[in-house]
C-alpha cells in the first residue's frame, strides 16, 4: 500500500519558519515527481511547489517564490518543504503528492497556522 505521511506543521508567528516532511512508502520513490499543495480554510487546493524525480529542478507558486524551498532525499524516501518568512495567508492544510505517468497519491495533510 502506498502511504504518504506529512509532518512538521504547527502554529508559527508571522515571519517564522517551519519545515514540512513527507515520508513515502509502498512505491519506488525515485520514479515519482513530488508536489506540495495547500488548501486554505474555505478555499480550494493549490499547487505550492514541485520537484522532479531526481531533484534537479523545481517550481514554485508565485505567492511562495523566494520564501519556500522544496527538496527531496531519495535515499530516505522523503520530500521536504522549507517555509521561511511565513505570512498569515500561508495558513492552510499542506498536502504531499506523488505523481508519475500512471498514478498519483496524496497524503492526509498537516496543518500550518500562521498567526500572532
Amino acid at each position: 500500500q502506498v502511504q504518504l505521511v506529512e509532518s512538521g506543521g504547527g502554529l508559527v508567528q508571522p515571519g517564522g519558519s517551519l519545515r514540512l516532511s513527507c515520508a513515502a512508502s509502498g512505491l519506488t520513490f525515485s520514479r515519482y515527481a513530488m508536489n506540495w499543495h495547500r488548501q486554505p480554510p474555505g478555499k480550494g487546493r493549490e499547487l505550492v511547489a514541485a520537484i522532479t524525480r531526481a531533484g534537479d529542478s523545481s517550481i514554485y507558486a508565485d505567492s511562495v517564490k523566494g520564501r519556500f524551498t522544496i527538496s527531496r532525499d531519495n535515499a530516505d524516501n522523503t520530500v521536504y518543504l522549507q517555509m521561511n518568512n511565513l505570512k498569515p495567508e500561508d495558513t492552510a492544510v499542506y498536502f504531499c503528492q506523488a505523481v508519475n505517468g500512471q498514478a498519483h497519491y496524496w497524503g492526509q495533510g498537516t496543518q500550518v497556522t500562521v498567526s500572532s
